[in-house]
Formats: structure tokens, sequence, C-alpha cells
């Protein structure tokens, strides 16, 4: 997993933990109906607002997102630089079964060593990358909407657990578990959006600028690369993807 993510995810979750280990137990703070109402609410309106296809599909995508570990960008440009110098001394022949460090830039190299041109290579890489994007794109929208969902459901369990508490209050035995629906739906409803949905709907968003930098990156490289073009241009050209500072350190 992604080592900021979790940091970050461990962090959050260990604060409020002990934030409630310091009031007492958290055995307090765990009501059953409150977590039906808003995990399994939230999820359930999410699911309305999009296909089941995208629902499940934004589970997959965020799991890859903080698994996959993603080439640095210039360790990528050393690497297609080294790939553009042999191309230039034995043909682009000299690269079929090269190891490469992702899958792209193989897939890349395959179209190639098989002769096809370059609009077809550049046409295939891209709709590979617009589809990458996509995902992505449709994942950070999905958890976007359960952080904005999440609460609004914490909402609704506070109103029913008061309303509960309101229509007994002639019993004093009952005001005590109605409050706590009341109250712990609101907490937990925060605790989705902001600790959960949230991050992950940015960190998608960050994944979604740093493959298509990198699969950009590669569509140049290897199109340059079939060009015949020098490896020294090659690497100027790719450098003008990172930002100034980095550049400023290659040079």
């Amino acid at each position: 997993m992604d080592l900021a993510t979790l940091i970050g995810l461990l962090g959050a979750f260990g604060i409020v933990i002990f934030a409630m280990l310091s009031g007492g137990s958290v055995g307090m703070f765990v009501n059953v109906p409150s977590l039906l109402i808003v995990l399994v609410g939230s999820l359930f309106v999410v699911l309305m607002k999009f296909s089941l296809k995208q629902f499940l599909g934004a589970i997959k995508v965020a799991i890859k997102a903080f698994s996959f570990k993603i080439t640095a960008p210039a360790e990528l440009i050393d690497e297609v630089v080294a790939l553009a110098d042999e191309a230039r001394k034995g043909g682009l022949l000299a690269l079929e079964g090269k190891e490469v460090s992702t899958g792209f830039l193989d897939k890349g190299i395959q179209l190639l060593v098989d002769g096809h041109d370059a609009d077809v290579v550049r046409n295939l890489l891209q709709k590979d990358l617009r589809q990458t994007l996509d995902r992505h794109e449709w994942g950070a929208k999905i958890f976007t909407a359960l952080g904005e969902v999440a609460p609004a459901m914490g909402m609704i369990g506070t109103l029913v657990g008061l309303v509960a508490m309101l229509s007994n209050m002639d019993d004093p035995k009952s005001i005590g578990p109605a409050m706590a629906v009341a109250l712990l739906t609101t907490l937990y409803g925060a605790m989705v959006a902001n600790m959960v949905a949230l991050p992950v709907a940015d960190k998608l968003e960050l994944r979604r600028t740093e493959e298509g930098l990198v699969k950009s990156m590669v569509i140049d490289a290897l199109l340059a690369i079939q060009a015949g073009q020098n490896p020294r241009i090659i690497d100027s050209m790719l450098k003008a993807y990172l930002p100034e500072s980095n550049r400023a350190e290659e040079e």
C-alpha cells in the first residue's frame, strides 16, 4: 500500500480511537443501527447515482490506486532513452523481448516491433490512456459522492434517533439508546466522509494525474523511437514533462 495513505489512515483512526479511550470505553461508541444507517444506507444511495458496473469498478480502482507503484518519471526517462539508443544501433527488432518497468511500455514496444505505423501506435496507446483516466475519474466521482452522502445519512440517523427519543420520553430506559443512535450516526457519517471517502477520492485524482503523465511520456517516447530520433533529443523532450526543479537536478 502507498505509505502516505497507510500512515494517514492509521494515524487518523488512531487519534480518534485514543480520544474515545480517553473518555471511557470504545464500546460506548459502537451502535449497530447507527452503523447500518450510515454505512449500508450510504452505499445504497451512492449505488442509485451510478451503474452497478461503475460502482463495483470503483472498488477495484481504489485498491489498485493504493497498491499500485508507479514508475518515477525520471527513472522512466532513463529507461526509454536507453531503449532509444539500442533501437538506433540495432533497429526496432533489437527491442523485442526487452524487460521493461511497465506493461504499457511493453505493449507499445510490441507495437513497434510488429511494424505498425505511427498513427496506429498513437491511436491504440491513446485509447488505453483514455480508458485508464476514465476509470480513475469515475472512481473519484463515486468516492466523492460517498463523502457527500455519508454526512447526510448521519443527519437522517440523528433525526430517527431524536424522533424515537421524543416519542418515548415517558420511558427513561429508551432515552439512552435513542440518543446514542441520534449522536453516533452523525459521528459515523463525518468519519466515513472525512477519514475515508474524500481522501480516497483525492488519492484517485492524484493517481489519475500521475498515471496520465507517465503514459503520455511513454507515447511520446515510443513515437520518437519509431521515428529514429536521437536519444539525446528524446531525453530533452521528455524532461519537459518534469517540474522545473527536477529538470535542473537531472541536468
